[in-house]
């Protein structure tokens, strides 16, 4: 798994948010579009594009796009 793979697929998951704006170092959680909606669908996304199983504890957990990487990374 590529940190900007991820990046890329993270930047999916954001309807309407800009994907020039979701880099590896943003506070993808303090994002206006970013919700409990989002975050399940970043749930879903590593699991079905990494097959790795995250919960929304995890995701809480995780500051950066990058801290999300390796979480999902290290599962």
């Amino acid at each position: 798994m590529e940190l900007n793979e991820f990046v890329a697929n993270l930047a999916e998951q954001f309807d309407d948010t800009d994907a020039s704006v979701i880099t590896k170092d943003c506070h993808f959680r303090e994002l206006e579009e970013y919700s409990s909606l989002v975050g399940m669908s970043i749930i879903a996304m590593a699991k079905t594009q990494y097959g790795k199983s995250i919960s929304g504890a995890d995701i809480r957990s995780c500051t950066t796009v990058e801290d999300l990487f390796n979480l999902v990374s290290n599962k």
